[in-house]
């Protein structure tokens, strides 16, 4: 099969990486958290753009040619693993996800973040895999329901393990956050998004500093996430669990709002 040949690797506009690599495409829903999947939507538009990697649509697809193209990137990457998909997904054969540890393994210049909401496979397969400190482990939490994927979460062999509570659509008190590194917390975006209330985020930081746990706001979301921005209480928190990522993660933010000033400029000197 014919490999991808992706020397440069693209810029991602979600706020905690930089990149996304998807050896997978497509996904089913699990949970309330999937109701108004972006990617989904996003995966719609791909095919109808006649971009081929979609042609399947939201069908879950195996992309083999996707697997060498970390190798290609020379310089140090924070990546988001599978955007558009689960890695551990009940189709994905275990065979396959260990060809993807395979290339992580063996790109450590590399920051791998993994996210998944089929916590239970990860638990169970856990042992099957090869954990360098370069892949970060992550489930995703929106509300109390599924508070036992953070319990999974804790059974894999990843050194760096963190929790996306996004789209977070209730509170979540009394966490047990030992063992995990970052938190991620984040309200749903797009035209029929379910509201977040202050207090669920403020609740969750409070905790994670109690508990020294690293805290990223991402975003308040809604149907214009631009607007309402990322600010809790007047300022940004872009916490990440290293030294490495900070600073790429801190790099990436402080030119996108260099970028944003200087639209802004010339719009100014064209009015």
């Amino acid at each position: 099969m014919k490999k991808e040949t992706n020397k440069i690797a693209s810029k991602s506009s979600i706020e905690w990486t930089e990149t996304t690599w998807n050896p997978t495409t497509g996904c089913d829903k699990v949970t309330a958290g999937c109701k108004y999947c972006y990617a989904e939507v996003l995966s719609n538009r791909l095919m109808h753009m006649g971009l081929k990697k979609y042609k399947n649509n939201f069908k879950l697809t195996i992309h083999p040619s996707s697997l060498n193209a970390p190798y290609q990137w020379k310089k140090p990457k924070v990546i988001f693993v599978n955007s558009m998909s689960d890695l551990f997904h009940k189709n994905v054969p275990l065979g396959f996800i260990q060809k993807v540890f395979k290339t992580m393994n063996e790109t450590p210049h590399h920051t791998y973040q993994v996210l998944t909401k089929r916590s239970d496979r990860l638990a169970e397969i856990s042992k099957e895999l090869t954990w360098t400190d370069n892949i970060w482990m992550g489930v995703s939490i929106e509300d109390s329901r599924v508070l036992k994927r953070l319990d999974h979460l804790k059974q894999s062999g990843a050194k760096y393990k963190f929790l996306s509570l996004e789209p977070l659509l209730g509170p979540l008190l009394n966490l047990n956050l030992q063992g995990i590194d970052w938190v991620i917390v984040g309200g749903e975006s797009g035209k029929k998004a379910r509201p977040m209330e202050e207090q669920w985020v403020l609740d969750i930081m409070k905790q994670c500093k109690s508990q020294t746990v690293k805290f990223f706001f991402k975003q308040w979301g809604g149907t214009n996430k631009k607007k309402t921005g990322r600010l809790l209480r007047g300022r940004e928190y872009n916490a990440m669990p290293t030294l490495k990522s900070q600073k790429l993660i801190s790099n990436k933010i402080l030119t996108k709002k260099l970028q944003l000033k200087s639209v802004q400029a010339v719009k100014l000197l064209e009015g």
